[in-house]
């Protein structure tokens, strides 16, 4: 019996839905592990690393039978670039993973809204919505953003080779191998830059800080923002590049 086509509206929806759940529960552990008063502060990077990599599985829970669940530009792009993925699709992708990441971060912002207000700390405010250097080098931060998206998108690749479904994203290789994925990359290479690896997760929420009016939040850093969203998509084209060399090496 031959498949239904799934509606342009319902996939970019199920990206949308999947997006925002994501950044809900992964800026929500670092509101809950960072804001003054919070019952998990001080939970540390285990922590966060272990719930970014569970709320990313949570996300492709949702998204993954309509969209194979993309989540993430850098995902979107990567798959297409390397011809398993609509161009004509990235677009609606993109704007939907973005929409969901900024009200994902809006929503956050309301649940701590009372931590928020006792916490004095302007960067760990910040923190909660976007990605900020532990140690500001913008040539080195780049290069973190593009190693840590090229081992994401290039274990995605590799890992829809040999799954069983015709869907190609995060949900095509099963959500708890995205979600260990995620976790080691956070454990192994997150330390420097707080590993967005994905444009709209940072991106989407930066911009509801720089919104809110979050008392004393501080400066939104947009001169940083470049970084997280130019090195995933430069990581993923360099993971495209390897895997097409792959496929020439073994035809």
């Amino acid at each position: 019996m031959e498949e239904l086509e799934i509606p342009i509206f319902l996939q970019c929806f199920f990206e949308f839905l999947g997006t925002f759940i994501m950044i809900l529960l992964g800026c929500g552990v670092v509101a809950c592990t960072t804001l003054k008063n919070s019952k998990g502060n001080g939970g540390g990077w285990v922590v966060v690393t272990l719930a970014w990599g569970l709320a990313v599985m949570c996300g492709v829970f949702i998204a993954g039978p309509y969209t194979g669940a993309h989540l993430n530009p850098a995902v979107t792009i990567g798959l297409a670039a390397a011809g398993k993925f609509d161009w004509a699709m990235v677009i609606p992708y993109i704007i939907s993973q973005l929409i969901g990441a900024f009200l994902g971060g809006m929503t956050v912002y309301w649940f701590y809204k009372d931590h928020f207000d006792a916490t004095d700390d302007k960067d760990s405010k910040l923190g909660v919505f976007a990605t900020i250097p532990a140690i500001k080098n913008l040539k080195r931060n780049f290069l973190s953003e593009v190693i840590g998206t090229f081992v994401l998108i290039l274990v995605i690749l590799f890992l829809a080779e040999s799954g069983n479904t015709a869907e190609v994203g995060l949900g095509s290789i099963g959500a708890l191998p995205v979600a260990l994925l995620v976790v080691v990359i956070g454990m192994a290479l997150g330390g420097t830059t707080g590993y967005a690896i994905n444009p709209a997760r940072d991106l989407g929420p930066r911009l509801a800080h720089h919104i809110l009016p979050i008392k004393g939040k501080g400066s939104s850093q947009w001169k940083y923002a470049w970084v997280p969203i130019a090195g995933p998509i430069v990581g993923s084209l360099f993971a495209v590049l390897v895997f097409w060399a792959y496929r020439l090496l073994i035809q």
